[in-house]
């Protein structure tokens, strides 16, 4: 699984990131117990979803300015992500079958004529 890290002058590459298809991104720490029991699952989604969703990790350490700006407050935080636009958030420790359902469904409306996002990601 590919991870966001790196100075922040580097800000715009998250955004780069994001900025085509579907993402699901997991903020998070080392430290945070409940983000190292979501990892195996993150990264099964990451493989299976290869070629047709990116999957990737910020900690939230690394990129504390990325954090403040995205609204993460708790970790585990997921975000999906359409186009550079917010779908869905989850907090807290989640069930891969949740976060597949999540993909699945940001996949096929991705797809659809007049797809929109429901949220904007804050600028």
């Amino acid at each position: 699984m590919a991870r966001e890290h790196g100075s922040e002058t580097k800000s715009g590459s998250f955004e780069n990131r994001i900025a085509r298809g579907v993402s699901l991104v997991d903020f998070n720490a080392p430290w945070c117990a409940p983000c190292r029991i979501q990892k195996p699952a993150i990264e099964k989604l990451a493989q299976k979803y290869s070629g047709r969703a990116l999957v990737f990790e910020v900690n939230v350490d690394e990129k504390p300015r990325l954090a403040v700006k995205m609204g993460i407050t708790s970790i585990p935080t997921l975000v999906i992500f359409s186009n550079g636009c917010e779908l869905k958030r989850f907090i807290g420790l989640q069930r891969a079958r949740d976060l597949e359902t999540a993909l699945e469904q940001a996949l096929h409306a991705s797809g659809r004529p007049g797809f929109g996002p429901k949220t904007r990601t804050p600028s």
